[in-house]
């Protein structure tokens, strides 16, 4: 590439926000290179092919979205300050970028292709996650790749019944609904997002909403490549031959395999019964294949066995669909297969759920914490805490693999991510509700939608827990098989369904409305008609499966588990956190260690108290709530004399409030030394006859043993050391009588 290349800049303004789409400038020797740019977020998107062919048989594309601290103007976090392994925002972004570009290459393309997302710059105010999408497709555009494209994607959220597109932070944190949608001119490709209980017409109008920016994106794309050819660079797309097999070879297959499969087909059997069979067929053909080991034209036929009947496999499935309306294993369209719920399933957990649908098995446990469990994300927009985790494990022998565990994957990760965008909305509020959530979905056996498997299995444990849900919910998957102008829309698929089919919807939700949608498209694209159809199908069959889970618990346990913590939440004036937390923390760990509970304060003021003894919690919290009383005159406090001066005695009458009780207030009887009637450490009741104006606390006993009953004045009508309330100073201190807490 020649470094004269000239900078291309054009722009488009969508929904009232300005895009930027350049090339030409930077990353010129990557095969193709693009940034996006809003407000003043910029995305850098190289795409760059090998030249060395890979033997696979799949697309070997890898998306990589990274997020550079300086974009924001931070130093990273940790003990290494700079860009480590991804954080989970990241690999969530990588899978939002590679699900809408993945199903336009071609067939046959086995070239190691790599797309590679970088923000540069945010102004913490417009995500980059969807700028990337945009991107991505201008840099397969301006590359060498022979790539179906563009493509082009923006946010849709919804702000008091409006539709907004590409909504800043602050706008998002409000919506009652926000979708990324991705697609083609005139087509979509992907959609996902949240809600809070929305209807389904709701999100097909703002799909509309959202295909017409798409339409203006993607002709940007196409001027931008129209003007990157004017000026000189007109880089010709690679050729892409689709793999071809050996006539004889395919004949000689196919002639045993296409009546084994529609045999399989027709016996509705369920996933190993299936694999079973297929696997007996190939080896059946593999045989018959050594068997005429003189013919030279079938030699190397055994390694062409396995793809080509999984090439019939894929036809014949479909074909069924579409023609005899019959899927694999017998079911209507919109038949969901048995389902069994066991709910509590676990000893001692919190609250736990066994969820089972057909071959699918989710084994859903909530565990509630305190505060301190809070999850600390440190995100490219700053740091904050999440209170609700969701972690999706999937097991090898969940598919009958063996695979160790070596941490979660990006599946696992956008699985749990979007069952917890399901669950989020229904969550009571922190104030209502102050513990740490943690939901984890063990996936014990699969054979089709396991996430929408851990949406139930999820909610049914929430459930369990005493987690004051706002409403249950479920979830449901949906495939479709277009072909020739016929579709067939299917519910609660299959693993066979979505390997073969040409869609994986997904819809999660209440018996109000929507409250998780995503969908990925393995064709170019799909009208919305059709997708106004699936989410009907969608809403009758979420409705059936919140049926099943209401026989099994109806609405959230009244009581926590014996073994969950208890947890109070109280406020205190932002003054006092400091004589809450005590000199290095002294006080905040006397009470620790006094009632065995947990104590976090934050700034604004709150306090949680956790702990498992009930009791235990309610004495701290009675502590911790007389802390922040105000001494009231008038008042009788019994307290405890925590110094002994010349002149009187400290008495501590609430926690960390003392007030001076003046030796002339010790007794109706003259008192000659302090020590002759009270001692450190003794409890006297006194009462509160002055607090001055700067807070000092004058105290009496002598009023109280001479009778003086609530509210009555000192005897004399004079402040306790002889001098007029609010006139003469006290002799030992300037000011007044009440002691500097730091005089001890």
């Amino acid at each position: 590439m020649s470094n004269s290349l000239q900078k291309i800049s054009l722009q488009e303004t969508v929904g009232g926000k300005t895009l930027t789409l350049e090339t030409g400038t930077i990353a010129k020797q990557a095969g193709g290179a693009a940034t996006v740019r809003l407000g003043d977020t910029v995305v850098l998107t190289s795409a760059t092919a090998s030249q060395t062919p890979k033997d696979v048989s799949f697309i070997p594309l890898t998306s990589e979205y990274r997020e550079r601290t300086y974009a924001a103007g931070r130093i990273p976090g940790g003990f290494f300050k700079r860009e480590n392994r991804p954080r989970e925002k990241e690999v969530l972004s990588s899978r939002l970028v590679d699900r809408p570009i993945r199903p336009l290459f071609p067939e046959g393309w086995n070239f190691e292709t790599m797309v590679h997302s970088l923000v540069i710059a945010s102004d913490i105010e417009n995500d980059s996650d969807v700028l990337a999408i945009t991107s991505a497709s201008s840099a397969l555009m301006l590359s060498d790749v022979p790539w179906e494209g563009p493509v082009a994607a923006t946010r849709v959220a919804a702000l008091e019944g409006k539709l907004v597109l590409f909504p800043t932070f602050e706008e998002r944190d409000r919506a009652d609904m926000e979708l990324v949608v991705a697609g083609k001119k005139g087509s979509i490709l992907m959609v996902e997002g949240g809600a809070r209980e929305v209807t389904e017409e709701f999100v097909i109008e703002a799909l509309q909403v959202a295909q017409a920016a798409i339409d203006k994106l993607c002709e940007l794309q196409a001027r931008l490549v129209a003007a990157s050819a004017a000026s000189g660079r007109s880089v010709a797309k690679r050729a892409v031959k689709a793999p071809e097999r050996p006539r004889e070879i395919l004949d000689f297959i196919k002639s045993r395999a296409v009546e084994g499969v529609k045999s399989a087909l027709r016996l509705k059997l369920d996933k190993r019964g299936l694999d079973e069979k297929l696997s007996s067929l190939k080896e059946s053909i593999k045989a018959a294949i050594a068997a005429e080991a003189q013919t030279p034209a079938l030699a190397g036929g055994e390694t062409h066995v396995s793809p080509i009947v999984e090439d019939i496999l894929y036809h014949e499935s479909r074909a069924m669909a579409l023609r005899d309306r019959q899927r694999p294993d017998g079911r209507g369209f919109e038949e969901i297969r048995p389902i069994s719920i066991q709910v509590p399933f676990l000893p001692r957990i919190h609250g736990s759920a066994l969820f089972t649908r057909g071959q699918t098995q989710a084994l859903c446990t909530a565990t509630l914490g305190s505060p301190a469990d809070m999850q600390v994300m440190d995100e490219l927009e700053g740091e904050y805490k999440e209170r609700f985790l969701l972690h999706y494990n999937f097991p090898g022998f969940s598919v009958g693999e063996v695979k160790p565990e070596r941490g979660p994957a990006r599946r696992e990760i956008g699985h749990g991510a979007l069952a917890r965008r399901a669950l989020a909305p229904l969550l009571p509020s922190e104030e209502d509700f102050g513990y740490t959530i943690r939901i984890v979905s063990d996936i014990l056996e699969s054979n089709g939608s396991s996430s929408m498997a851990s949406v139930c299995g999820g909610s049914l444990a929430l459930f369990d827990a005493g987690v004051p849900m706002k409403a249950a919910c479920a979830g449901v998957a949906m495939g479709l098989i277009l072909e020739d102008g016929r579709h067939a829309i299917l519910t609660d698929i299959a693993g066979i369904e979505d390997h073969n089919g040409d869609m994986d919807f997904k819809v999660a939700g209440t018996t109000k409305g929507i409250t998780s949608f995503q969908l990925d498209m393995k064709v170019a694209g799909l009208s919305v008609d059709i997708l106004k159809e699936a989410l009907a199908q969608a809403k009758r069959g979420r409705l059936f499966i919140l049926d099943k889970m209401a026989q099994a618990i109806t609405q959230p346990r009244q009581q926590l588990s014996v073994y969950a913590p208890r947890l109070y939440r109280l406020t205190i004036p932002t003054d006092y956190i400091g004589q809450l937390i005590g000199p290095g923390g002294k006080n905040i760990r006397r009470l620790i260690d006094t009632y065995g509970v947990e104590i976090e304060v934050e700034d604004d003021g709150t306090v949680f108290i956790s702990g498992v003894d009930a009791d235990s919690c309610d004495r701290a919290r009675a502590e911790v709530e007389a802390l922040t009383q105000e001494a009231e005159i008038g008042k009788v406090y019994e307290g405890r004399v925590v110094s002994i001066k010349e002149f009187g005695a400290f008495i501590e009458i609430l926690p960390g409030k003392e007030g001076l009780l003046h030796i002339s207030q010790i007794d109706t009887k003259r008192v000659a030394r302090v020590e002759d009637v009270l001692k450190q450490g003794d409890t006297v009741q006194v009462k509160v006859i002055e607090i001055d104006n700067s807070g000092r606390i004058r105290l009496s006993r002598r009023v109280l043993l001479a009778g003086g009953g609530e509210g009555e004045p000192p005897q004399d009508g004079k402040s306790p050391g002889g001098g007029h309330r609010g006139g003469r100073r006290n002799p030992v201190f300037p000011g007044g009588g009440q002691r500097p807490r730091n005089s001890r």
